[in-house]
């Protein structure tokens, strides 16, 4: 199973992208985890260039990687209780046109690492109610919050043993998911 990973974060020494890394060193085997990481390049979403051929190129692959996937993992921090607006922004572009987006009836599962002590709760909250907008199919789980990422991490890679069994047990789950969904196209 080919999942396409996407890091909420554009910050060079992002923890959720070190943690989809080690989400891509602990998958399971048949679980292959392929990260996206041009959320930067994303600018923002203008209806008007919504159109086949007047995407921005970034939009466009993302769009693929996502139609290819069988399903889509997303590691984001959370700013101010919710998501980081490049995040929602790059969401906004996949998510349209209404009911013919990639992320319809598309496996989706969230995971998250902050330095606060709550993880990223609250984030995760909203991430799931706008990938539900999407019509994507969320991972019923309670998710991977990493909190104080600060010691949990060290030189850009996730060292803090329980949680990497933790993350490891969750992707095996979401496996499971994926491969017992009936993922069918949108309407």
């Amino acid at each position: 199973m080919k999942i396409v990973g996407i890091a909420g974060s554009i910050r060079a020494g992002s923890y959720n992208r070190a943690l989809l890394r080690a989400a891509a060193e602990l998958a399971p085997d048949g679980l292959e985890i392929g990260p996206w990481d041009r959320v930067r390049e994303v600018p923002l979403y203008d209806a008007d260039i919504d159109r086949d051929g007047e995407r921005p190129e970034p939009v466009e692959e993302l769009k693929r990687r996502i139609g290819e996937a069988d399903g889509v993992l997303i590691a984001s921090p959370e700013y101010c209780y919710s998501i980081p607006g490049v995040l929602k922004n790059a969401i906004d572009w996949v998510s349209r046109p209404g009911y013919r987006s990639p992320l319809v009836n598309k496996p989706v599962a969230i995971i998250g690492a902050s330095g606060s002590v709550v993880g990223t709760a609250r984030g995760q909250i909203h991430l799931r109610d706008v990938t539900f907008s999407c019509l994507s199919l969320n991972f019923p789980h309670a998710g991977v919050l990493v909190a104080q990422a600060g010691t949990k991490f060290e030189d850009g890679r996730l060292t803090h043993e329980p949680t990497r069994e933790f993350l490891a047990a969750y992707l095996r789950q979401f496996a499971d998911f994926v491969a017992t969904r009936q993922v069918k196209p949108g309407p």
